[in-house]
């Protein structure tokens, strides 16, 4: 069995990606756009043939998928948090203060009992970030 985070961008979906790609070396794997449909009885709302109807993307060893969905301008991420877990303090400072660029920091970094490194961001996106480093 395998359980996957699907993320809904509400028509931010590629600037999300491209975000990704630059904070956290993220890898899209595969992308599929409105247009490109093989459902020709498919429908969208007006203007978002270019939107993304479906993407996955790799984070480290981890496949995200994502979507612009209906397209709402309005994305929302509540009750939901993706742990990022990397090797050493400097690679969470990196990430960390990547995450946080444009976005919120709901817990600094600070060294806790089980982990040398670890904080809460809310990315520009509002997805919200556990960064800490592996014990």
């Amino acid at each position: 069995m395998l359980v996957q985070a699907y993320l809904s961008f509400e028509g931010r979906c590629e600037e999300a990606l491209e975000f990704y790609a630059s904070a956290l070396g993220a890898r899209v794997e595969m992308m599929m756009r409105f247009k490109e449909s093989p459902d020709r009885n498919m429908t969208s709302p007006p203007g978002t043939e270019h939107k993304i109807l479906h993407a996955a993307f790799h984070v480290g060893d981890t496949t995200l998928m994502a979507s612009d969905g209906r397209c709402s301008g309005k994305p929302t991420f509540q009750g939901i948090s993706l742990a990022l877990t990397v090797p050493d303090v400097a690679a969470a400072d990196r990430r960390f203060a990547a995450l946080a660029d444009g976005g919120q920091v709901l817990q600094p970094l600070t060294q806790t009992f089980f982990s040398p490194r670890f904080g809460v961001v809310a990315d520009r996106f509002g997805v919200t970030w556990m960064v800490l480093v592996a014990q």
